[in-house]
């Protein structure tokens, strides 16, 4: 296959597919006679040319992959289309996810120290939604349950990796400054889990 081929494929392959493909997935699917590299390549090709388009969607990469997202101005439209509200989580699970995600890897007890109050039901909830996993078990007595966030967190909140997070230091410069209202989520092909 010659490059504009390779395109092609990898195009076809991240419209018809539901979560983001990483560059390891496509070349098992192309084949590794292409190489990591060229795929790269071509997917940063692909990310230029859809920012270029200035169409209603556009390549991003979220979730250590490569994802076609609607922008965030036509979300009323597709929820219209598809009848859904999107799943809230409750304040503690959120304050719960956050724990995880700043505190990764924690075991439940660490959690419930932090809160002040018992989180089995809201672990339970956010294992279930998908957006915590197991990671192992803690060489402790007891070996408890180790919690950190998985790859379907980065999907729903639009990361590309942990890294995309805000330190806790410009939290609290947020904080100080009073906003209250959190940024705008883009929409994928299925209704995202908030």
């Amino acid at each position: 296959m010659n490059k504009d081929e390779v395109k092609g494929v990898i195009e076809s392959l991240l419209f018809v597919h539901q979560h983001p493909l990483t560059v390891d997935n496509i070349v098992k699917i192309v084949g590794n006679e292409v190489g990591k590299r060229v795929i790269k390549d071509l997917l940063m090709e692909l990310l230029a040319e859809y920012q270029e388009m200035g169409r209603s969607f556009h390549l991003v990469e979220v979730g250590e992959g490569y994802q076609f997202r609607t922008k965030t101005e036509y979300a009323p439209w597709i929820r219209n289309l598809r009848k859904v509200k999107p799943t809230r989580l409750s304040q503690p699970a959120l304050e719960t996810l956050a724990i995880v995600t700043y505190r990764q890897p924690i075991v439940r007890a660490e959690i419930e120290h932090i809160r002040g109050v018992d989180s089995g039901w809201v672990l339970n909830s956010l294992l279930e939604k998908g957006l915590i996993k197991i990671l192992g078990r803690k060489e402790v007595a007891g070996r408890p349950l180790v919690y950190g966030t998985s790859r379907r967190f980065l999907e729903v909140f639009g990361l590309r990796d942990l890294s995309g997070l805000p330190t806790l230091q410009e939290l609290d410069a947020l904080k100080g400054e009073g906003t209250s209202e959190p940024p705008q989520e883009e929409t994928t092909g299925e209704e995202k889990e908030e």
